[in-house]
């Protein structure tokens, strides 16, 4: 196995580790544990680690401004308060939630949530993504995609990112930089080749690069803000699930992971799956905004 720049900062063994958030103000990383399920409070200052319980899966979150969360669930789009306890459903897009459910999600500069679902039987392009604003209104931004991930936003907010796991695939959509509303259609922004990784959760830094998490890569990429792909890091999980900026200089890279129906040869292989991962990077990312609803 190749010698990796990652190291093992929480020994969580997450079931389904995801969606980083760095907390400035406070210097901990919120993740959530999809199957646990779980929303987590990491001090990496004293290595604390508290888990809030969830009374169903829980794909993504974003940090009220007003405090608490704002999360994608199983059921739907809600408010939670700080300790993850549910106050308000704001809305029930998934039409079965027997077999989609919210999964990837970020604030974006706007102060909107941006949180797509997932179609769990994979068979057809049945997942889509949703935003919903200050208003606490909700809409569907785009569908045919079977798996909703790596959502994030360049620096100059002339666009959002978003990719589809199993097919190897990350789109971007052209945003007016003043709205932030979608000028446009989807174009192309990366395919990967099948069989060495599927695009899974990413961040973008301060200089424009997308780094993102490859599922079943055993790595995390850094692409250029042309799609190019600049670099790639080894990390100790055969399936790390997303990346987020933290640290007071925000040149930490934080990597959740899973071990979730992972084969038994596999964990073997990699013991510390479903751990969160940490390297420091030379340029710094950017500091994650608020829910303005």
């Amino acid at each position: 196995m190749t010698a990796s720049p990652f190291r093992s900062v929480l020994s969580a063994r997450a079931s389904l580790g995801e969606c980083p958030v760095w907390a400035g103000d406070e210097g901990v990383l919120y993740w959530v544990d999809i199957e646990a399920p779980s929303l987590n409070r990491f001090d990496p200052a004293s290595g604390d680690n508290t888990a809030y319980p969830l009374p169903e899966h829980i794909g993504c979150i974003g940090r009220r401004r007003e405090g608490g969360f704002i999360a994608g669930l199983r059921s739907g789009l809600w408010l939670l308060d700080d300790e993850a306890r549910p106050l308000e459903c704001l809305a029930r897009p998934v039409s079965d939630t027997t077999i989609s459910r919210f999964n990837d999600g970020r604030v974006d500069p706007w102060g909107r949530f941006w949180a797509g679902t997932i179609h769990e039987p994979r068979d057809r392009p049945l997942a889509a993504l949703f935003r919903v604003d200050a208003d606490l209104s909700c809409r569907r931004l785009a569908g045919e995609v079977l798996v909703s991930n790596g959502v994030a936003f360049s620096p100059d907010r002339r666009w959002a990112y978003h990719s589809d796991t199993p097919n190897h695939v990350i789109y971007r959509y052209p945003l007016d930089p003043q709205s932030g509303e979608i000028l446009g259609p989807r174009e192309v922004f990366h395919r990967f080749p099948f069989g060495n990784g599927r695009p899974d959760g990413a961040a973008v830094d301060s200089e424009g690069y997308y780094w993102s998490a490859l599922f079943e890569g055993g790595r995390v990429v850094r692409l250029s803000p042309e799609g190019e792909l600049v670099a790639e890091y080894p990390i100790p999980a055969r399936c790390p699930t997303m990346c987020a900026f933290g640290g007071e200089d925000l040149k930490t890279l934080y990597v959740t992971s899973a071990r979730h129906g992972r084969p038994a040869e596999e964990l073997a292989a990699y013991p510390q799956s479903g751990d969160v991962f940490a390297m420091r990077v030379d340029v710094a990312g950017r500091p994650e905004p608020t829910f303005a609803g």
